[in-house]
């Protein structure tokens, strides 16, 4: 039984005043608009500021082998508002050497609700038995991979990353300097490895 069930109004507020017939309280759906048990819309909220500006998240991910056959392995997403463009997905973080990808936050953002992104990169939103889940085709030099993420961690993380960066505002945040520091640097090395081999040649 409801205790307030035959309560009356302390006053007359108009305020507080009962909607006449057909009109629906503040607050409550049309009729025939199902309630929303989660809330609002996650995409119709803007992000909020966030208090860090390297925002990560540990998560499993799957590998995907075959149709059906997926092998859960622990993975970290990572944001750094130096690097606004990239998001790095770390693989295997349970071990001494995980595998990392740098991935385009533009493309991921793109493949939570439609196929995006080509070659080295395609993210595709899950359908069937895939549903919840974004499948994450990726392509490097060394190896290939095909991942299933699941969406509502990706889509958690990726507004947390527009927290620290808004989309649109990243050319604000690069540091034109480091990069070119960081270019060079990596184009010493990759000469340095030309004359001695590259790592992991040995046996």
């Amino acid at each position: 039984m409801n205790p307030f069930e035959d309560a009356e109004p302390e006053d007359d507020d108009p305020e507080d005043a009962e909607p006449e017939d057909g009109e629906p309280e503040d607050g409550e759906p049309e009729d025939g608009e199902p309630e929303d048990p989660d809330g609002p819309d996650p995409l119709l909220v803007p992000p909020q500021r966030c208090s860090t500006t390297r925002p990560t998240v540990h998560l499993v991910v799957e590998v995907v082998l075959a149709p059906g056959l997926h092998v859960p392995v622990a993975a970290r997403l990572r944001y750094r508002a130096d690097e606004p463009y990239t998001v790095h997905l770390d693989n295997h973080v349970d071990l001494p050497e995980p595998v990392t990808w740098a991935l385009s936050r533009d493309v991921l953002l793109a493949g939570l609700t439609r196929p995006a992104g080509l070659g080295d990169m395609s993210v595709t939103p899950g359908h069937g038995p895939d549903r919840g889940h974004v499948l994450l085709s990726l392509h490097g030099e060394e190896a290939d991979a095909l991942l299933r993420v699941p969406a509502h961690a990706l889509h958690a993380f990726l507004r947390r990353t527009e927290c620290v960066v808004p989309v649109g505002c990243e050319r604000d945040h690069v540091d034109l300097d480091a990069l070119v520091r960081r270019l060079l640097d990596e184009g010493e090395d990759e000469d340095g490895d030309g004359d001695g081999g590259g790592a992991g040649d040995g046996g």
